[in-house]
């Protein structure tokens, strides 16, 4: 069975845009999907890249010309303004793992699609804990163990974002199968391919 490591920030439209569309990949060719949440406040700096606010302008105004599209395309939800992007993603990357660590690969992976779209088309802040606790309830999960984990689960985000780095991990969402990295949601289609070879 072949693996993908799915390393990601659960604030980040184009992680959004490609989450579902992912899962569907990787069921369609049989393939496991092992989530890396990590912490991109670590990766950016140690690979030139920079963070939204310090992009220069016409990079930020291009950005928002891409998403829009991507929108139209892909026929999904998506505020271009959310009330709460610019966040401490740390919390969320956390419940995520201690989900994953609690109730397993299925249960994590429709909780971080929660937190994506509570963030990108509910106006919600996934930094504050009673809103994760309300997330994880109405994903059928009991919410107090998950934000208990989260202390347990630190290691664990620090170590995927180590192994992001020494995979050559450079923005989100990014895609490893066979060695071999897809950055952004628009190279899944090549993912796609390379799975069926």
């Amino acid at each position: 069975m072949d693996r993908i490591e799915y390393y990601f920030t659960p604030h980040s439209p184009w992680t959004y845009l490609g989450h579902q569309r992912l899962a569907r990949i990787a069921e369609r060719h049989g393939a496991r999907i092992e989530m890396k949440p990590c912490d991109y406040g670590r990766i950016f700096p140690a690979t030139g890249g920079l963070p939204l606010p310090k992009r220069a302008p016409a990079r930020q105004a291009y950005r928002l010309v891409e998403l829009q599209r991507w929108r139209e395309v892909l026929g999904v939800e998506l505020n271009l303004h959310p009330k709460h992007f610019l966040i401490d993603p740390t919390a969320a990357s956390l419940a995520i793992i201690a989900t994953l660590a609690l109730h397993g690969e299925r249960a994590g992976y429709d909780f971080a699609g929660r937190l994506m779209r509570a963030v990108w088309v509910e106006e919600r802040d996934i930094a504050d804990e009673d809103t994760l606790a309300a997330i994880a309830t109405e994903a059928g999960l009991d919410a107090r163990p998950i934000l208990d984990g989260r202390a347990e689960a630190m290691p664990v985000y620090e170590r995927n974002t180590d192994d992001a780095l020494a995979a050559g991990v450079f923005g989100a969402p990014w895609y490893r199968l066979r060695d071999e990295g897809f950055w952004g949601q628009d190279r899944l289609d090549l993912l796609d391919r390379a799975l069926a070879r």
